[in-house]
């Protein structure tokens, strides 16, 4: 089953054993890509990984580090520059090449295939990695990675139905039986409870300390602190500079990313009292995209000046409520009320008449990419702009497109610019901008500061404070635990497509929020608080 010179399923636990760099696991030099379109996104990058050690790379959006990794993986080829694995000099032309030297990559969208098993999706990568094999032989090889590393998945069961956490698992895993001596992890937290990131990063200790080198690529800088033993960070396609974790600070790891002192924590402010209800939610009952049901019987109420966050892991309905309440997606039972009036049979277009705005947890479904920034700025308000014959005032929308660009800060070489060509920050100041500059009543935000760098997230969460301040309701849908306690007057958690609890956010522990975000209800301590 194994083809001669690929490496081992996984080496035995050697305890005590510290990285070796002679030779490294990986090392990449003067590593230059210049995309056919002009953009250089790195620029002669210099990267070390030990064998045996958590190595993270930070670095802001479009800084390269994704680019880097690519390259590693064998998904894109450099224009430039030299990579080794284990001293061997290599060129990768795809993640199949990757693979069999050792390589794996695990996104944060797992590559699993839905109504197939566990051993069925491992299976599939065993022949595309290696040809034709046996059941037999896969299954052997999984349990013997099980048995030597402790993580267990259930082979037999459909991944459709196991926990995100259960599902990142069966990737690494998979990886392993593979023989993955090398694991790029791509925001590997993103969509796990705290319960499971802190599982997660056990499991990580464990297979450095068993010699397996992880690249780790993360936004957060406590998982830096936590978990890595080296961290490279990298700026506008060059490395700013690699330290060890213990000889460097948050605050210095914020400096190297983004040139200036950004991390200054936000400032912990409250609103001066909320109002009356803006947005009223009863017993919402809403199907998914496959037909179950992603909401059921939630109720929920958001007043003006009042910032209610919903806290949960990813895919527990928190995207479907979302667009239920800016009717995008039909509700099957239950009453959505904005400002009094009863929208729910309303399409979105009355629904924003009437003061609502609606920001998508994606930007490919918020944004129209090939078309410029002029038309993204009035996409959710069309009617203001529409002559009577149906034609697009282009003046006027490009007056406004302007003020957006001006007032909130978004780069672009010009209005007429498509928003493909902007990075993942500046698009996202876009979406919001062109809504809060409607001044609306009720403002549904999904993800507002997914994937971003530490600079725009401040600014994004400094502007959405601002906005709840000038009187709006806003619902706030994150997966960010810290955003949501962060800037939440209160915060429910949502689990199975319910609202598992509502409380403000110092009246939750870290270990209360794991478990109801992992569907295990806490019971309130009685008596007075």
């Amino acid at each position: 089953m194994t083809e001669p010179g690929a490496p081992a399923f996984f080496p035995a636990p050697k305890v005590g054993r510290v990285p070796r760099c002679d030779p490294p696991a990986v090392e990449m030099r003067g590593i230059v890509k210049l995309y056919p379109d002009g953009t250089l996104a790195l620029r002669g990058v210099d990267f070390t990984a030990c064998q045996g050690e958590v190595h993270a790379l930070l670095g802001e959006n479009g800084a390269g580090k994704t680019t880097l990794m690519r390259i590693l993986y064998g998904e894109i080829r450099p224009t430039r520059g030299e990579v080794r694995v284990f001293g061997e000099r290599v060129a990768f032309s795809s993640p199949r090449d990757a693979l069999r030297k050792g390589i794996a990559m695990v996104y944060q969208h797992f590559s699993l295939v839905p109504g197939l098993t566990v051993l069925e999706n491992i299976a599939l990568a065993f022949a595309a990695v290696r040809g034709r094999v046996g059941m037999a032989e896969v299954r052997a090889a999984v349990e013997a990675v099980m048995e030597r590393t402790g993580l267990r998945v259930p082979l037999d069961e459909d991944v459709d139905a196991l926990p995100v956490g259960v599902k990142q698992r069966v990737e690494l895993v998979k990886a392993l039986a593979l023989g993955a001596r090398v694991l790029v992890l791509d925001e590997p937290t993103s969509v796990l409870t705290p319960l499971e990131a802190r599982q997660l990063f056990k499991t990580l200790r464990a297979l450095r300390d068993a010699g397996v080198t992880v690249i780790l690529i993360t936004h957060k800088l406590r998982e830096v602190m936590e978990v890595a033993d080296r961290v490279t960070v990298l700026r506008r396609g060059k490395v700013v500079g690699t330290a060890r974790v213990g000889e460097v600070d948050e605050r210095a790891l914020a400096r190297m990313m983004v040139g200036e002192e950004v991390l200054t924590a936000l400032r912990p402010r409250r609103s001066r009292g909320p109002g009356r209800p803006l947005l009223v939610v009863r017993d919402l009952w809403v199907r998914g995209p496959h037909g179950g049901w992603a909401v059921r019987g939630v109720s929920l109420e958001v007043r003006e000046r009042e910032i209610l966050g919903i806290a949960g892991v990813q895919g527990n309905g928190q995207r479907e409520l979302a667009e239920a309440i800016a009717g995008v997606r039909p509700a099957e039972r239950g009453s959505v009320v904005l400002d009094g009036v009863d929208v729910t049979g309303l399409p979105p277009s009355e629904r924003y008449r009437l003061g609502l705005a609606y920001v998508a947890d994606d930007r490919s479904v918020g944004l129209v990419l090939e078309e410029s920034v002029t038309f993204n700025s009035v996409l959710t308000s069309l009617r203001r702009f529409v002559r009577r014959l149906g034609l697009l005032d282009w003046a006027s929308a490009r007056g406004f497109a302007a003020r957006v660009v001006r007032e909130f800060g978004v780069a672009t070489p010009s209005l007429s610019t498509p928003v493909k060509y902007l990075s993942g920050g500046n698009q996202q100041r876009l979406m919001i901008g062109r809504d809060v500059a409607r001044s609306p009543r009720v403002l549904v935000v999904a993800e507002p500061t997914h994937g971003l760098d530490v600079a725009a997230t401040r600014y994004v969460r400094e502007l959405l404070l601002e906005l709840r301040d000038q009187g709006c309701a806003i619902l706030l849908i994150s997966s960010d635990l810290e955003e949501v306690m962060q800037l939440s007057d209160r915060v429910a958690v949502m689990h199975g497509g319910r609202i598992l609890s509502v409380r403000r956010p110092e009246e939750y522990t870290v270990e209360e929020l794991g478990m109801l975000m992992g569907g295990v209800e806490v019971a309130r301590p009685r008596g007075p608080r």
